[in-house]
């Protein structure tokens, strides 16, 4: 092989092995290569048990407002809540140290590893067995005060977000956070998860369509999400062919203009 054709082989070398390929950047890929129309049965998200520090928003309604009023706060009265994120965290009910959470007049109620139907369950019960008849026609709802996880890596916009939503999927998670971005390593994509029995730690592959029968395709409230960087980030050649290219130009341009000062 004569230099010539050994250069010409290094910079094609250095041009491809730079290059981000489009199987890498794009999602959900059928990569068994199958000509039939894939189907995938995603994994059902499993009802979230409530952990310390959860904000949830209650609010009890009754035939006859004044009734119920004593149990709302009164930017529940005023029709007011959920306005901001700010307002819930604010005037929600905040999961302490101990499990409960603390309501005017019922009290402390114990709601940690309690699903918010169940939640929803035990407050009632408690209201028509201490408070009213069952002609009352308690309306309550509990949600949480907004479906809340932090994302962080090569994303267009990290940070803490907050959805009002009761599922979310990792899909949405990253479209609301700007998408991954060119450098983002889609292929394991790490998400964090804190449960009653300590944390959980998932690479996921977002290029693969099965990824929707991963129990992480459906996120659960303060999932913490982060997106490794390829390795092209770091040899900073470019990412596409023609900025490949344009940084080879660079660097022998520098090169023959540094061997012409030396001549």
């Amino acid at each position: 092989m004569t230099k010539k054709s050994f250069f010409l082989f290094f910079l094609m070398s250095i041009l491809f092995t730079s290059c981000i390929p489009i199987k890498d950047l794009v999602y959900l890929q059928d990569k068994n290569n199958s000509d039939e129309k894939t189907t995938i049965a995603a994994v059902e998200s499993k009802p979230y048990r409530l952990q310390v520090n959860d904000v949830v928003r209650i609010n009890i309604k009754a035939i006859d407002p004044k009734f119920v009023s004593i149990f709302n706060t009164t930017e529940d009265q005023n029709g007011q809540a959920g306005r901001s994120e700010a307002a819930l965290y604010f005037d929600g009910f905040t999961v302490d140290d101990h499990g409960n959470i603390r309501m005017p007049i019922l009290g402390e109620i114990n709601v940690i590893g309690y699903t918010l139907e169940e939640v929803r369950l035990k407050i009632e019960k408690k209201l028509h067995e201490e408070y009213f008849k069952s002609e009352a026609n308690v309306f309550l709802t509990v949600k949480l005060a907004g479906f809340r996880y932090t994302i962080n890596g090569e994303v267009g916009d990290t940070g803490t977000k907050t959805l009002f939503k009761d599922n979310v999927t990792i899909l949405e998670a990253i479209a609301n956070a700007g998408d991954i971005t060119t450098v983002g390593n889609r292929k394991e994509v790490t998400v964090i998860r804190q449960t009653p029995t300590g944390v959980q730690m998932h690479d996921i592959d977002l290029t693969d369509v099965n990824v929707m029968k991963s129990p992480y395709y459906y996120l659960q409230p303060n999932d913490y999400i982060y997106v490794k960087p390829l390795r092209q980030k770091t040899w900073g050649t470019g990412q596409t062919g023609i900025q490949s290219i344009s940084t080879i130009i660079t660097l022998l341009s520098l090169a023959t203009t540094v061997y012409l000062i030396i001549k």
